[in-house]
């Protein structure tokens, strides 16, 4: 699924439209509002879902190589947090619905989910 269609699934709104959303492809998705979550389970180039604002959500992004982020539950950035986004070239979409309505919205529409198993220890 590409970027455009998961927007209108998501009835979202593209903060960034500089970017042409129809070529960034989403294959997977990781939902969370813990950074050093992220950082240690989602696969390098998965959209990130989230409720949190700030701008480390945009440099955990970077560090991972996600192609964008979506913000639940009708949340709006900081300015530093879009400034970044735009330079940094990762669109930010902004849904209403939950995080768990857009997590099920998205895995019907075949969207898999993002997670990097860790060893187990012992």
């Amino acid at each position: 699924m590409n970027l455009k269609e998961l927007a209108e699934l998501l009835n979202a709104e593209v903060m960034i439209s500089d970017i042409d959303i129809s070529e960034i492809e989403v294959p997977y998705a990781y939902a969370c509002d813990l950074m050093s979550d992220v950082l240690a389970f989602c696969s390098p180039g998965s959209l990130l879902l989230t409720g949190l604002t700030n701008i480390q959500i945009v440099r955990t992004a970077q560090m991972l190589d996600l192609p964008a982020i979506v913000f639940v539950r009708g949340k709006l950035p900081l300015d530093e947090t879009v400034t970044l986004a735009k330079e940094s070239g990762i669109p930010l979409l902004l849904s209403k619905f939950s995080l768990y309505e857009v997590c099920g919205r998205l895995y019907e529409s075949g969207v898999k989910p993002s997670y990097v198993p860790q060893p187990r220890e012992g």
